[in-house]
């Protein structure tokens, strides 16, 4: 059983006779037969346990709709190890006693362990209409150091039993990366969906341990059972390994992944609930046309999730990696959220962007880079208590306006305007920090080193020399202040969003003056170059993709001339080299701009594929040719089904994985297809959808949660349509769509601003005609409908007509707003006088 190899004598003493002789003596106790054995089974709904009782007390088997879970000889019971030695519900000191009352049935005086240290406890079942609920009452006769705690333990028959458990914080434990045995994986929440795609079996287990707190860890048992831990303790718990820092989430050959603790003398109450789901049902994505949709589920549901290591730890290098590195100067770690659609992990990030505020900025604004289980990779002397550091290779600046992009885009996912308040000023902070950097006016901020000479990196592609005025940083940076400045005037701080505008103006500017003249652009190559040395020479021309993708989806880059010849160059290439996927430069960097072993080209980030830069691709070509873009959507979803896309990165010569991580990034061009080419776009107040459909995508339905609402989208081409499970709008171009209470919205394209709000008790469905300046047109079924008509010219004389006949005729306030019902299906369109005549 998995608690006996977490304790320090049997792992210490195991070659030694004595230790030999206790551990088969233990085992050869909990090998025994328990006499007088009973057993009692609870039901409720798709689930049902039995309990057995007797010299022990345990689950001995539990069914989830039919399936039986749980291994038949461990099953599910509590156990407490402390001194290297270890005891649990499985053997017990004496017979408990049962009471069955109603719909509780209630096992007390359950006692184990020794005479120096013993645990009483008092287990209550009850049945709920969707769960059985299990109450464990603990009390501690004396204070003991803890070496380990079940509360419970529940030992599945297989490893595979279930493919996943996503986590309360909305992460992800995947069994599929437990590759060999005793892997162990701890996290810390308090609840977990454990969810088996074949069968469409779910198992969601919560935990509440009155106001102490949870941690939960998963282990690839020695005859490959799964083994599910709950600790709970006054304080989190504390990572036993490494040395020195105590921060590391995945272990390899060992169970005891979190340190021993103290628990005083007294009672412990731990309520768990055990509650079924069907997983079609909680995570379904709809019906895709035209794409394999199981694949786009499996990516979305795994691989996008696999960065977010601990509850305050999102990132996208996951926690199998070996030193489980998290890069702060990533920008698109919310925008993973807006394909992973789930509200746990929108919470779960909101808390992590909290810790990070407060344990990842420096006093002056400078937001560290990485976070790591270990130091193997900090610049020395860079390092902080909680983890956090400078990478080796330079200060990775990106990391400033990354933090800012991160908040303003969950924001937009969560519309939590109390939440983003509270990151205001740091978002100030780590803004103003970055553009003080910008010595010469220009609106180009620089980097802490002047030349690629001085071999420092300063960005994500961390072992290029970029240096001085880097495009690469600038267009992060230019991204973060148009989406925090709009975050400003909502927070009624218009000089700071004019300010902010301004510098972005300043910007964008000198961003697209020629190499010649000071910016970004080279005319020969048609391409943005990735840096600038302070004395003006140009490098990085070869065509860098996540600069010159970033230009264009971020809007830097309006010239169409421009977009368009970046565009074609790069797909002209990739169909000469056949590759599958974007690399992250065209051509080799010169020599000396990057580490020595990045040549012969193509080696690493000289020119290998780096899936995380498929969002920003996706949406550069989405408006242009998006038939370019879904083809390597499609070649992601090929992947995915020969590897599991489970690398760091492919190799450009032969296409085949490499790198001993697996990077959540590998899911962003499927991020992208929602995002840019189905064009759901979460607004802080609507859902805001933009397509950019093929053909063959037409008739695609899917199903999206947007600010806890269910949504169902169904796109068909020159028609779009957003329904909640009260009402709909239908539209044959881009709008936004919002639904509170009573109230239906609409917006024309991306306003944010709702143009018409119908208010209705009952059902409503609008399909909107021509929405011009004077003349809008829209159909109505359902009724009675009291309608607020917006975005007006103040003042205005409008005539209202329903169906052929005329309805009415009203005067715009000066907010420009007019107000009217309509009290039956039918045609209504609102004109200004005179318009058209």
């Amino acid at each position: 059983m998995p608690l006996f190899q977490e304790f320090p004598y049997f792992r210490e003493n195991l070659n030694m006779v004595p230790g030999r002789i206790l551990f088969c003596f233990v085992t050869f106790l909990y090998s025994i037969p328990s006499l007088a054995q009973h057993s009692i089974s609870i039901r409720s709904g798709k689930m049902q346990l039995n309990i057995q009782y007797g010299h022990s007390a345990r689950i001995s088997s539990l069914f989830i709709n039919g399936q039986q879970v749980l291994d038949s000889a461990h099953g599910g019971f509590t156990a407490i190890a402390t001194g290297g030695l270890a005891w649990s519900s499985r053997k017990l000191l004496a017979a408990p006693a049962i009471t069955v009352t109603g719909d509780s049935t209630i096992l007390d005086h359950i006692v184990y362990g020794d005479n120096r240290h013993q645990v009483r406890e008092k287990w209550v079942f009850c049945k709920a209409p969707d769960a059985i609920r299990w109450r464990i009452e603990r009390y501690y006769p004396a204070a003991l150091e803890v070496d380990a705690s079940a509360e419970p333990e529940l030992d599945f028959d297989k490893t595979d039993t279930w493919d996943g458990a996503y986590q309360g914080y909305g992460g992800l434990a995947w069994f599929y990366l437990f590759n060999e045995r005793l892997c162990t994986y701890g996290v810390h929440t308090n609840s977990s969906s454990f969810w088996n795609g074949r069968t469409g079996n779910g198992l969601e287990v919560t935990v509440d341990a009155r106001g102490d707190k949870v941690a939960m860890k998963y282990t690839r048992t020695m005859d490959d059972r799964l083994a599910y831990g709950i600790t709970t303790s006054a304080k989190d718990m504390i990572c036993r390994y490494d040395s020195g820092t105590h921060r590391r989430r995945f272990i390899r050959g060992k169970t005891d992944v979190w340190a021993s603790y103290a628990q005083p003398e007294g009672h412990t109450v731990r309520t768990v609930d055990l509650r079924y789901f069907d997983v079609n049902d909680r995570y379904g994505r709809g019906s895709f046309v035209g794409l394999d949709g199981r694949r786009i589920a499996a990516v979305l549901n795994t691989i996008a999730r696999i960065g977010v290591i601990d509850s305050l730890h999102f990132g996208a290098n996951s926690w199998h990696t070996p030193y489980g590195p998290i890069c702060l100067h990533e920008q698109y770690i919310a925008q993973l959220g807006l394909g992973i659609d789930d509200p746990h992990y929108l919470r779960g990030y909101q808390s992590c962007l909290d810790f990070y505020r407060d344990h990842a900025i420096r006093p002056d604004g400078r937001v560290i880079a990485r976070w790591a289980y270990s130091d193997e990779d900090m610049m020395p002397g860079q390092g902080t208590r909680d983890g956090f550091y400078e990478a080796q290779w330079g200060f990775l600046l990106d990391a400033n306006p990354d933090f800012v992009s991160n908040v303003a885009d969950l924001y937009d996912l969560t519309g939590d305007r109390n939440w983003v308040r509270t990151q205001q000023q740091a978002c100030r902070r780590a803004l103003d920090w970055i553009l003080r950097r910008d010595s010469n006016g220009n609106g180009l901020v620089e980097m802490m080193t002047d030349s690629e000479k001085q071999k420092r990196g300063s960005d994500w592609i961390d072992i290029i020399w970029a240096s001085y005025e880097n495009a690469f940083v600038n267009a992060k940076l230019y991204h973060a202040l148009v989406g925090w400045a709009a975050i400003e005037r909502q927070l009624n701080s218009p000089s700071r969003a004019a300010a902010y505008e301004a510098f972005a103006a300043r910007l964008k500017a000198s961003f697209n003056k020629p190499v010649t003249a000071g910016g970004f652009w080279d005319e020969t190559n048609h391409c943005y170059i990735h840096w600038r040395d302070k004395d003006g020479s140009p490098h990085g021309r070869n065509m860098v993709t996540p600069v010159n993708f970033m230009a264009i989806a971020y809007g830097i880059c309006d010239d169409p001339s421009r977009q368009h010849a970046i565009l074609d160059t790069i797909e002209a290439q990739m169909e000469r080299e056949k590759l599958f996927f974007w690399p992250l430069c065209m051509r080799s960097y010169a020599p000396g701009e990057g580490n020595d072993w990045q040549w012969p080209f193509p080696n690493y980030e000289n020119g290998d594929l780096f899936l995380s830069w498929g969002s920003i691709a996706v949406k550069a070509y989405a408006s242009y040719k998006p038939a370019i873009a879904i083809k390597y959507i499609r070649n992601v979803l090929d992947q995915y089904g020969r590897d599991g896309l489970a690398f760091q990165r492919y190799g450009r010569k032969h296409q085949e994985g490499e790198g001993d991580d697996i990077l959540a990034g590998n899911a962003l061009s499927i991020v992208g297809l929602y995002q840019s080419i189905y064009g759901i776009n979460p607004r802080y107040n609507r859902l805001y959808l933009d397509p950019h459909l093929t053909p063959e995508l037409a008739g695609t339905l899917l199903r999206y949660s947007f600010h806890n609402k269910r949504l169902d989208i169904r796109l068909d081409a020159g028609r779009y349509m957003v329904a909640d499970n009260k009402d709909t709008i239908a539209c044959p171009r881009d709008f936004g769509f919002d639904r509170s209470g009573d109230r239906l919205s609409f917006f024309p394209g991306d306003s944010a601003r709702p143009e018409l709000t119908a208010i209705a008790k009952s059902p409503l469905r609008l399909t909107i005609g021509s929405w011009e300046a004077g003349h809008r047109e829209w159909a109505q079924s359902g009724g009675p409908v009291s309608y607020i008509a917006d975005g007006l010219i103040p003042l205005a004389w409008y005539d209202l007509t329903f169906g052929q006949a005329p309805a009415g005729r009203f005067r715009a306030d000066r907010s420009g707003r007019v107000r009217f019902a309509i009290h039956r299906s039918g045609r209504v369109a609102l004109r200004e006088e005179g318009a058209g005549l």
